[in-house]
């Protein structure tokens, strides 16, 4: 039996809407069961605490848990690439970090491409302070005393990091590039450890997270001589910014939220928005102040893709230029 056309045209739109409906419904109903979202690294960290903090949040607003699982390794390669190869249906998620954006191009034979295999969801804050800071025994007390003592003494102060290419060294090769030292890097499995050597006076140096040394600062037990974050920050208000001596100098790192590429865009957004409306809650914006001066960034997929994309290039240079290799 042929159909009029008008019948035919009608039945065939309806077929071919079929398959975005149940996208729709797809992510109204997301999720109907627990997601993972995976950190790359320990238990305890930074990057681990936030996690937290958003996994509970997502938690409570879904009605579903989100899980959090620390994948450790290949500085933090292991739990993108985990991800990476996960299903795209919302259920595994990586925390994201700058980290991210520097192995792009610190590791040469990474098997995916972190801009193009992971679909950015929504940030958690950008701008994050570090500090550096100095074992109190150090001779200088301000930082143009110490660029003027590193000067004077070129390879006899120790700048200790958490590895090569990490956050840390990075700042800590940018100031030396952009202020004219000569500083010895000394690299630690992590943070933890390269501070307490700091702590025990066995290195000069480190460009610390300020959520890590805040308190060892406000007890005495470590000088901070500036922050790297562009402008000074209202919780060490007297401390100034490296680039009111160093011109143009700014590190500072971020985290946000990434899913597998091919994720229903659908369900991103949901993320994204009850995301979003964490990071816009009074108490959540008061317990990042709490962890160091962290300030909630609220952010589209489509902004976060385009920072993601900007902090690839800007580490990427300095890798290249200094012919930074991961160890």
């Amino acid at each position: 039996m042929k159909l009029p056309r008008r019948i035919f045209l009608h039945l065939a739109a309806g077929a071919a809407a079929l398959p975005a409906v149940s996208r729709i419904a797809w992510a109204q109903a997301y999720p109907s069961r627990p997601v993972r979202l995976i950190v790359g690294f320990s238990a305890g960290g930074i990057a681990d605490v936030f996690a937290r903090l958003m996994g509970q949040w997502l938690s409570e607003r879904f009605g579903r848990q989100v899980l959090i699982e620390n994948r450790t390794g290949a500085g933090s390669n292991l739990a993108a690439e985990l991800v990476v190869k996960a299903p795209p249906d919302g259920y595994t998620l990586l925390m994201m970090s700058s980290v991210n954006t520097i192995n792009a191009t610190l590791y040469d034979n990474l098997s995916f491409n972190f801009i193009t295999d992971i679909a950015p969801v929504a940030s958690i804050y950008r701008n994050s302070p570090s500090v550096v800071v100095v074992n109190p025994s150090f001779p200088a007390k301000t930082l143009p005393e110490f660029i003027a003592y590193a000067k004077a003494n070129p390879g006899r102060i120790n700048m200790a990091s958490s590895g090569a290419g990490s956050g840390p060294h990075l700042y800590g090769e940018l100031f030396k590039r952009m202020a004219g030292v000569n500083l010895l890097h000394v690299p630690y499995r992590g943070q933890p450890q390269a501070l307490t050597d700091l702590l025990a006076g066995q290195v000069q140096v480190t460009f610390d997270p300020l959520a890590n040394s805040i308190g060892h600062i406000g007890a005495g037990r470590l000088r901070a001589l500036a922050v790297t974050t562009a402008k000074r920050l209202a919780t060490l208000p007297d401390i100034p910014t490296v680039g009111e001596f160093v011109p143009g100098y700014e590190a500072s790192g971020w985290q946000g939220i990434g899913a597998p590429k091919n994720t229903p865009t659908e369900i991103i957004e949901k993320l994204n928005k009850e995301i979003n409306a964490g990071l816009a809650d009074a108490k959540m914006q008061s317990r990042f102040a709490e962890l160091g001066g962290y300030r909630a960034f609220a952010s589209s997929p489509a902004e976060l893709t385009k920072f993601i994309a900007d902090e690839t290039e800007k580490w990427g240079n300095v890798i290249r230029t200094l012919n930074i290799k991961a160890e």
